[in-house]
């Protein structure tokens, strides 16, 4: 019987540190940093079973590696995958699923915590000389607003976005759950999309990124937040108009804004959050939420169980 053939695409989208636990069964390995549009079939045309992490698999290239078994995501979100090519072929896919349940929600309280104080702008006016030329002992050119009693609307109720819920909930925050956008009929435990927009302090985005979701907040959505309310993203970039949300900041109808997350990542300059990340009330972090140590020796674990758990022909974590 010919030994498995692995390939990881996209390794150093995991810290090198990341040691990853060793397969037991007889296989071939390779592995690369990062794996280009015009690499992957070359790189894994022969790939019994591709590790992937952003790497985009749509049909186009699906069709052209024929020994492909399975698909194992080294992340929990796979709109990079093509789902329904791989359930028409038999191809198993994967992801790694609740490894950053403290991470995330901890970073969301993080960023939270930033922009109600308005932490980056009151550093920035010590950087700029603002508090030695006031000459007081304390000076507010910021609002600082208290996070205890407020209310956090959280949109998406998967493992992540219950878990802020309940970080949040232990410090005071009244916690509200979003139903789907455009539903009339709600579930129990969710109130509508728009009250929740409308009547949240902050608001958190825990959804996948699909069709429906793709700028689920937009200048209508966004206007529809208080002027003092506080947008948190740590899901994934496409779910927010970039352009209108740094408008709404700019213009003064959003109290800040708070993203892990970008439409496209790396994100250039010429992406709308990275040229304005001078304003004040916008705090940026390269997509990190996640990346805890504990929450990274989670996912690789899972990342390898999976995988034997696909050649043991159990359903661990399957998607397909």
């Amino acid at each position: 019987m010919s030994k498995t053939r692995i390939v990881f695409l996209d390794r150093s989208t995991l810290p090198s540190s990341a040691l990853l636990p060793k397969l037991e069964f007889e296989h071939e390995w390779s592995e690369y940093d990062a794996t280009p549009l015009t690499q992957i079939i070359e790189r894994a045309k022969d790939a019994d079973i591709i590790i992937t992490n952003k790497v985009p698999l749509d049909e186009d290239i699906l069709r052209d590696l024929p020994s492909l078994k399975m698909i194992a995501i080294a992340a929990t979100g796979y709109n990079n995958v093509d789902v329904e090519y791989c359930r028409k072929h038999n191809i198993a896919i994967t992801n790694v699923q609740g490894y950053a349940n403290q991470s995330v929600p901890e970073h969301v309280i993080g960023l939270m915590f930033a922009l109600q104080r308005n932490l980056v702008g009151y550093h920035n006016d010590i950087a700029n000389g603002e508090w030695q030329r006031n000459k007081q002992f304390c000076f507010f050119t910021h609002p600082i607003r208290e996070v205890g009693g407020s209310t956090m609307g959280i949109i998406g109720r998967g493992e992540l976005g219950a878990a802020t819920g309940a970080l949040a909930q232990s410090l005071g925050m009244k916690v509200v759950y979003a139903e789907h956008k455009g539903v009339d009929q709600c579930r129990d435990g969710y109130l509508p999309f728009e009250q929740v927009l409308a009547s949240s302090d902050v608001i958190s985005l825990h959804c996948p990124l699909n069709t429906s979701t793709h700028r689920l907040i937009g200048r209508h959505e966004l206007a529809l937040m208080k002027p003092c309310a506080v947008l948190i993203n740590t899901g994934r970039g496409g779910l927010v108009d970039e352009e209108a949300l740094v408008d709404s900041l700019k213009e003064g109808r959003l109290g800040g804004a708070g993203v892990d997350v970008f439409t496209d990542e790396p994100a250039g300059e010429s992406n709308s959050l990275v040229a304005n990340m001078h304003l004040p009330n916008l705090l940026l972090t390269p997509h990190v939420a996640w990346g805890t140590s504990s929450a990274i020796d989670n996912l690789v674990t899972i990342l390898m169980d999976n995988v034997r758990a696909f050649l043991d022909g159990e359903e661990k974590n399957r998607i397909v």
